[in-house]
């Protein structure tokens, strides 16, 4: 018996408790999946943003410099450095009311602190649900498969035969379940893994930009050595 004969054949003899797992792990699956698509595109569009921050400095205005980031819609690097520039305006239009309160350091850090915040959250979205099939898949399948077995094992007992064909098919059947839990597990972990691996090298490059930022906005020159010590760009 194949696997889609072993599966029509539990589908059948199960009661609505096991149909209701076996649905139940469909829908987890389409959903893990669904995350790991959507989420693995986002990631990679994530990285091809953070390729064109080094583009930036090499702009001579900022209005330039945000146009080599790229739209600012689902670009974390433009939200970044527009974040940066919204805090410098801000602290330059009131300071001479609160001098002694702002600090240019200190608020442009805090702003540019919370646009990293809000992007990590935007990249941690699905994730959980990707966590929660994970560790919770095979159980559910394990739950189908006992049912499974108890549904097959009360069948028998009410006929009163028990050889071993009439045992070995439901109950291999039943066995399938546990199976399924295991496919609609793996790939949510290993999804998991690798989004996570992704969002961390991410969030260093939004880091680093940050940081290059924080300086750029505060003294006017991106921390870095060699050559590119005095960058083109400009603040207007």
């Amino acid at each position: 018996m194949n696997n889609t004969a072993g599966i029509m054949g539990f589908w059948l003899q199960s009661d609505w408790v096991g149909k209701s797992v076996a649905l139940l792990l469909l829908a987890m699956s389409i959903a893990s999946w669904a995350v790991i698509v959507i989420k693995a595109l986002d990631a990679w569009r994530y990285k091809q943003q953070a390729k064109k921050t080094e583009a930036f400095w090499h702009s001579e205005t900022l209005p330039q410099a945000l146009q080599t980031l790229g739209e600012a819609d689902n670009n974390l690097f433009t939200d970044l450095a527009l974040a940066g520039q919204s805090a410098t305006q801000h602290h330059r239009h009131t300071q001479e009311q609160l001098h002694d309160v702002l600090d240019l350091s200190d608020w442009v850090n805090r702003c540019l602190r919370n646009s990293i915040d809000d992007s990590a959250a935007r990249m941690q979205t699905g994730l959980a649900l990707l966590a929660s099939v994970g560790s919770t898949a095979p159980f559910v399948g394990l739950f189908g498969t006992v049912w499974g077995i108890y549904h097959a094992l009360m069948a028998m007992g009410q006929t009163g035969q028990a050889n071993i064909g009439q045992v070995a098919g439901p109950i291999g059947e039943a066995l399938i379940m546990t199976a399924c839990g295991l496919a609609v597990a793996i790939p949510a972990v290993v999804g998991y893994n690798a989004l996570t691996r992704s969002n961390k090298f991410v969030l260093s490059k939004l880091h680093r930009f940050a940081h290059d930022l924080h300086a750029f906005f505060v003294t006017g020159t991106r921390v870095t050595d060699g050559e590119k010590n005095s960058p083109a760009l400009r603040l207007v």
